[in-house]
């Protein structure tokens, strides 16, 4: 693949610093100051946009509904014909409901588990009754409105499965998607990493990873007709690398990275103007001191993409998602 990127279709956008849950899985919450990508800033990247071919923007973060104008953001990206996902914690949907199904494509929520272990993981009170009532508020506004689910499989929720997708049925949820707690990168406002207790914390056990593996076993056999279906987005082994992942961590087997090419296909612009690759890499540079395209294809980001091999680099290896875009946009995304 080339280094030089001229084509970018997903665009992943930070437009807010901060959030509103407390998750024992990220650091993001210990942010304590609020910055946001402002209107203006969005108008001076918009013919970057445009000329990059992005088809697809990210709203991620932080809460993205915390923005002071977030769907200012939407319509100059609607104006450039841009879909627009929100990845939200569903705390401030019931408050945004019309702007929302009016402005945006789709909606993403996190959802950690059955009620009280998905409120215990957030640490916010009533946080599955207050995202429960943005979801049905949404869904009263527009029937058919498309909203998922995104789980991410820890300590305190990983014997759940079955009854996280019985869950996200129940809430009328289009789909629903599991991938790994990241325990060892620096995303999600962890510049220095986590210690080994932390890891630890959220990690499994050896012991733990025996049952994880049972319960996607049985998953695999009680929910066929979800994953036949695709309520259930990724395939059992697709999930039984969720149980790889923790058994690396662990130092029990050899970390494999998944297929992706997300660097050559996506980047991520946080809300201070900072440039990566993907949620996990370093900067490349950023987007405050001169325009995207410049950072994307400036010399950093050029040796960066020239010298990547996705299979043997540590941070691949250890990555928890993974985004594939075939040509002609056949796609396999996760995103987090």
């Amino acid at each position: 693949m080339s280094p030089v990127i001229t084509n970018l279709p997903i665009l992943i956008l930070y437009p807010h610093s901060r959030c509103n849950c407390r998750c024992v899985m990220c650091d993001i919450w210990k942010t304590s100051e609020a910055r946001e990508i402002g209107c203006s800033e969005l108008d001076r990247h918009a013919t970057d946009i445009k000329a990059l071919g992005v088809q697809w923007v990210i709203f991620s973060g932080g809460e993205p509904l915390m923005h002071s104008d977030l769907f200012g953001l939407c319509r100059r990206l609607r104006a450039l014909n841009v879909r627009l996902t929100i990845l939200s914690t569903g705390l401030l949907l019931e408050k945004n409901a019309a702007a929302v199904v009016e402005h945006v494509d789709d909606v993403i929520v996190s959802l950690d588990g059955p009620p009280a272990i998905h409120d215990k993981i957030r640490r916010v009170e009533g946080a599955f009754r207050k995202m429960s009532e943005g979801i049905s508020m949404l869904h009263r506004i527009e029937a058919a409105f498309p909203i998922s689910a995104r789980c991410t499989i820890q300590k305190q929720n990983f014997a759940s499965m079955a009854e996280t997708v019985e869950t996200a049925r129940e809430m009328k949820l289009r789909s629903i998607s599991f991938l790994a707690a990241d325990l060892t990168s620096t995303a999600f406002n962890r510049p220095e990493g986590w210690a080994a207790d932390r890891q630890a914390e959220v990690g499994l056990r050896a012991e733990e990873l025996v049952e994880l593996e049972k319960k996607i076993g049985d998953l695999s056999e009680t929910h066929a007709g979800d994953f036949e279906s695709g309520f259930i987005l990724e395939r059992p082994e697709k999930l039984r690398r969720i149980a790889h992942h923790f058994r690396a961590q662990l130092g029990l087997a050899e970390p494999i990275s998944p297929r992706c090419n997300a660097p050559w296909v996506s980047a991520v612009l946080e809300s201070d103007g900072t440039v990566r690759p993907c949620f996990f890499h370093e900067p490349i540079g950023n987007a405050r001191e001169g325009s995207l395209r410049d950072v994307l294809n400036g010399p950093r980001a050029l040796e960066f993409r020239r010298s990547l091999d996705v299979s043997e680099n540590p941070i691949c290896r250890r990555c928890v998602c993974s985004l594939w875009l075939a040509p002609h946009l056949g796609r396999e995304v996760t995103v987090s």
